[in-house]
């Protein structure tokens, strides 16, 4: 699964506002404070310095603070347009400022943005409690909500009103004063210590080097592997030496590929051990203060969990139908994972290895096993899938099914060099949306892949304003004479992140906080996991896996082997995936406060499962950030139900063709477009025509249905 963030997440909360327009005056020498004079009005990044966030954001407090006021001020009766609409449109220079630091503060950070969001953090969560526990503008909220079915209002604006009376009331607008003090001093104490955590993974990914000077200890790597950890090395004034960091672009092909057994040790040693150790980046102690904060305003709010808090809101529901989808798999996964540990002990004792797999192990003899068993080498792979082939495959797909065109545009500013920027059309040139797509790790950013958004699609005045998405990745970079070359699996990330993009660019709703992703996280991965789909079809393959020298198209045998190939290794996959996913719940179940050291705490949770010494949770409690610094708390099981949707979904596709126009014309209108103006089950149902299959979901897995526990 891919790490990915859907929306700005900088204290927890996401205000839901519309862009206003501020006096020039207010903005004269502070560009975040003034109009933006720019191509499509996007982010004036090059003038831009960390010193005007401060005082933008502030007097962007103000500025909702004045129309919150006038809200409650009305003297008249409180109607859907002159309370809910209003309170919709409020905030909107708050939320486009806050909106371009949260996203730069993942992307491109530096030591004076993260202080600066711990100290506005406290700020930003004492003003939305001052909106959600406002006792006046509740009441005006609670008396349209009450008197809805004389309104006649249309379905989006009903999705509207339930949204805004539902985030009062989950905020805490029924509580006592008393309560509502102690809410407010666990969510000051909660938007700190996330960005606290996710702070500290960046800092321990960035201080770790595995730095080797003995060329014969680079045995097994391969050349392009080679060559960029020595450029790490040069650029870490290390010349004449290499240098391999936790990167995933760095790090995961060490352990695939490096014959050294204790440098492989070594590096997942350091891996694994991440916010684990004694010191000022140690995040033991702020993942306990985090569940138990979250487990008590839960409590405080009259939920069980905070699992059955955030649930109420999801597909899912509620804890117990998560916990059916994942004991439903997690047998079948196991049994097959433990044969694929079986198979990699019988190679390590063929290599005169004795004792138990190790977590350093099982990269290593997995991509062995791969190549004896299919002839399948991903290295043979990798030069068929250079990042510009691929992101012209990915723009060829979405042409064939959407009609989409791309353009890259130079004239519009970059938060870094590293950066494209991208016009979005419809077929007959009409104007879609803006995309930036960031591909490549620097220690500025934060590790994984994700899809944000700089200005959200709505509609105004009977006008769309167009939708500025992002995408950001950690690809392997560009070496010397040689391009960026994607592994399959990064290759498959980009298709995810792309389908968020799509999701994103293609919204078409008149109200913002119900644009694009605004759906629930359990259905938010149906558009980016059912692009992955297309990414492995021979067809598509043929589309745009040609090799960056030769240009020659993928070679048929290539393809076959990639296909018998599809479900090797996927019990470690799912096995590592589910654990993390109970992990998950296990923090966020709790009904009790955390006493214990959650190193312990996670292994006993891991020993509960029966889940082998040989594989982690994909996560470990330390570098968790889905769910410490991200918008997954008791929801990373999400890709998991979002998979039984994708792989259904496409399975309507490949019942007529892969770019069936009416297949792909019924899934923009009823899911990409919608963003969540309907319920999820309701959307899915109305592209489908039915409820979804697992069955899918196990072929695509090679897990047998005969396995699954009923």
């Amino acid at each position: 699964m891919k790490k990915l963030s859907i929306a700005l997440i900088l204290t927890g909360i996401t205000l839901s506002c519309n862009r206003m327009n501020t006096s020039a005056t207010i903005g004269e020498d502070n560009p975040l404070l003034a109009e933006f004079q720019t191509p499509y009005d996007a982010p004036p990044f090059d003038l831009i310095k960390n010193e005007h966030y401060k005082p933008a954001i502030l007097e962007a407090i103000r500025e909702q603070e004045v129309e919150i006021e006038a809200i409650t001020a009305i003297k008249d009766a409180p109607t859907f347009d002159n309370t809910i609409v209003a309170l919709e449109n409020s905030g909107s220079l708050l939320n486009r400022i806050t909106t371009i630091f949260g996203n730069l503060n993942s992307a491109n950070t530096n030591d004076t943005l993260q202080a600066l969001a711990q100290e506005l953090a406290p700020e930003l969560s004492k003003h939305n409690d001052d909106i959600y526990l406002n006792e006046k503008l509740f009441a005006r909220v609670k008396k349209i909500w009450d008197t809805q079915v004389s309104l006649k209002l249309n379905p989006e604006q009903a999705k509207l009103l339930e949204k805004k009376y539902k985030a009062f009331v989950r905020s805490g607008a029924n509580l006592d004063a008393k309560q509502k003090e102690r809410l407010r001093a666990i969510n000051s104490e909660l938007s700190v210590l996330s960005l606290k955590f996710g702070d500290n993974v960046l800092a321990e990914n960035n201080a770790y080097q595995l730095v080797i000077d003995n060329k014969k200890d680079l045995a097994g790597l391969p050349e392009e592997v080679v060559q960029a950890a020595a450029d790490d090395a040069k650029a870490a004034q290390k010349n004449g030496k290499w240098v391999f960091t936790l990167q995933n672009a760095s790090v995961m092909p060490f352990l695939q590929y490096a014959d050294n057994r204790e440098l492989r040790k070594k590096i997942w040693t350091a891996y694994q051990n991440r916010g684990n150790n004694g010191n000022e980046f140690d995040n033991r102690t702020n993942v306990v203060h985090l569940a138990n904060l979250r487990s008590e305003k839960a409590r405080l709010l009259g939920y069980t969990s905070h699992a059955d808090y955030v649930l109420e809101e999801r597909m899912a529901k509620n804890p117990a139908n998560v916990y059916e989808l994942l004991d439903k798999l997690w047998k079948p996964a196991l049994e097959k994972a433990k044969a694929e540990e079986t198979d990699i002990k019988k190679m390590m004792a063929a290599d005169g290895i004795s004792g138990e797999v190790q977590p350093y192990d099982w990269r290593y003899y997995t991509e062995k096993i791969r190549k004896e068993r299919y002839d399948l080498d991903e290295q043979e792979i990798k030069p068929y899938f250079s990042l510009d082939n691929v992101r012209n495959g990915i723009f060829l797909v979405t042409k064939n099914l959407y009609g989409l065109q791309f353009r890259e545009l130079k004239d519009v500013p970059k938060y870094h060099e590293d950066v494209t920027v991208w016009e979005v059309t419809e077929q007959d040139g009409k104007h879609v949306g803006i995309l930036y797509m960031d591909f490549f790790p620097r220690a500025s950013k934060k590790g994984g892949a994700w899809m944000t958004s700089y200005r959200k699609e709505k509609i105004t005045n009977g006008t769309r304003v167009a939708p500025i998405i992002s995408i950001v990745c950690n690809f392997s970079k560009p070496t010397a004479g040689n391009p960026a070359l994607l592994t399959f699996d990064e290759t498959s990330t980009f298709f995810h992140e792309f389908g968020h993009a799509l999701h994103g660019l293609l919204s078409n709703v008149t109200y913002e906080s119900l644009s694009g992703t605004s759906v629930p996280t359990d259905f938010v991965e149906l558009p980016s996991q059912i692009m992955e789909n297309w990414a492995a079809e021979p067809e598509v393959l043929k589309m745009y896996a040609k090799h960056y020298k030769t240009g020659e198209v993928i070679p048929d045998a290539l393809i076959q082997k990639l296909q018998e190939s599809a479900t090797f290794d996927q019990g470690f996959a799912t096995v590592e995936y589910l654990a993390a996913s109970y992990l998950d719940l296990n923090y966020h179940s709790l009904m009790q406060p955390l006493t214990q050291n959650v190193i312990p705490f996670e292994e006993e949770a891991m020993k509960r499962l029966g889940l082998p010494p040989s594989i982690i949770p994909r996560y470990r409690s330390t570098y968790y950030n889905h769910i410490f610094n991200g918008g997954y708390s008791a929801g990373y099981y999400s890709y998991i139900w979002s998979g039984v949707l994708d792989t259904d979904a496409f399975d309507a596709f490949k019942q007529k063709s892969l770019f069936d126009p009416a297949t792909a014309k019924s899934f923009r209108i009823n899911i990409l477009q919608n963003g969540g103006t309907r319920d999820a089950q309701e959307m899915y149902k109305a592209f489908r025509g039915a409820e979804p299959s697992i069955e899918p979901l196990l072929r695509k897995r090679g897990l047998e249905s005969s396995k699954v526990a009923k």
